[in-house]
């Protein structure tokens, strides 16, 4: 799973080294900003006519945190970072900054950043004068502004494209000066709205390293919404997952990963295949058509003492048993796809159950026969 690393201890501390960009152009840092803020979103509800878009959201963002906010469409993930802003008004509940109640206070009064979706660079501005936009609307004066912008863009890579036009940028670029625009006013919060969905695959994965790298340097507390849990694992120190305006779990990556706190956040964080299993409050059993294998289980909070469990089995979880082994479920292979570093097989087991294992093993085919065991524990269990 890509983006799944260690992340920094110190979340309120930023760095003070210079960045390597993918592109090898140096980043120079910018001068330290105020103190990143502590972000708390309180019982956030709005409502578009009967049904809640955000439904009572509470969540708590640590000074220079690094924040996703992740689901599907219509989760509420966009309307809960509009609130944040100060573009939409909740229905109820409160935006907190530092302990003191910003709910109604106008999006201009925050001092926060934003980078949009689509960027929204005016086509008529070089790209200096697109950064220093926010200091123009500030009144500092134009010789100021412009040096503050260049040392903006040199801290994304982009020394000296101060005076390049915005038609002549690439996706990756244009992507690094709605985020210099955002950082030369200095926020203490940071918010960004699917910063990298309008990247092709490859240059999406670059970018991403870079946009944490220069989120970490500038050391604001960030908020982003994102569709992509990819994104999600590779940027965030945590990601909150929402559902239905409702927020379901919040933790690192590994955790939402290995320890899911409801079967909607098994099935949609990674992949997996949920089997029926009984659980016994240390281990879990599962039997497929009349083959057993059982391992250590950590259960979801609403296991509360269940015996009757789903066991949330990943593909990295699962391996082929070797070939002259009777343990493990028998199948057939019914597809295989390369994947560079391993193979991502689908079997069918016995009583048409099937499953994903993902594996280093690149001798098998379609159509071979094989067993599959438990290669990783303790398992996930959660609620039918």
């Amino acid at each position: 799973m890509e983006g799944r690393g260690t992340r920094d201890a110190g979340r309120g501390t930023a760095s003070t080294g210079m960045a390597a960009h993918p592109d090898g152009a140096s980043r120079v840092p910018l001068p330290a900003s105020p103190a990143p803020g502590a972000l708390s979103l309180v019982a956030l509800t709005r409502r578009f006519g009967s049904a809640p878009a955000v439904d009572g959201v509470s969540l708590e963002v640590s000074p220079g945190e690094l924040l996703a906010l992740v689901g599907a469409s219509g989760s509420g993930k966009t309307t809960t970072l509009r609130m944040i802003a100060g573009y939409e008004v909740p229905d109820e509940g409160a935006v907190m900054l530092d302990g003191r109640d910003i709910t109604h206070l106008p999006p201009q009064r925050r001092n926060f950043g934003m980078v949009f979706q689509h960027y929204a660079l005016f086509p008529h501005l070089t790209v200096g004068e697109n950064v220093a936009f926010g200091l123009e609307a500030r009144g500092v004066a134009k010789r100021e502004r412009m040096a503050r912008a260049e040392r903006a863009l040199a801290s994304v890579g982009l020394a000296n494209a101060a005076g390049r036009r915005v038609q002549s940028l690439s996706g990756g670029e244009q992507q690094r000066v709605a985020l210099a625009r955002a950082i030369i006013i200095e926020p203490r919060v940071m918010l960004l709205d699917e910063p990298l969905s309008n990247l092709d695959p490859t240059l999406r994965r670059s970018t991403r390293e870079e946009l944490r790298a220069t989120l970490r340097a500038q050391g604001a507390t960030s908020v982003f919404v994102t569709h992509d849990q990819e994104d999600a694992f590779a940027v965030a120190d945590r990601v909150a997952l929402l559902e239905r305006g409702r927020l379901l779990q919040v933790g690192a990556p590994e955790e939402l990963y290995d320890r899911p706190a409801s079967r909607s956040v098994a099935e949609f964080i990674g992949r997996a295949s949920l089997f029926p299993a009984r659980y016994d409050g240390r281990r879990v059993t599962v039997a497929v058509d009349g083959a057993t294998l059982d391992a250590s289980a950590v259960p979801s909070p609403d296991v509360n003492g269940r015996a009757e469990v789903l066991a949330v089995l990943r593909p990295d979880a699962l391996a082929f048993a070797p070939s002259d082994g009777g343990r493990g479920w028998p199948g057939v292979v019914t597809s295989r796809r390369f994947a560079g570093a391993l193979i991502a097989y689908h079997v069918t087991l016995a009583g048409g159950v099937d499953v994903e294992v993902h594996s280093t093993e690149r001798t098998l085919r379609e159509g071979d026969r094989t067993r599959v065991v438990i290669a990783r524990e303790p398992v996930a269990v959660v609620t039918p």
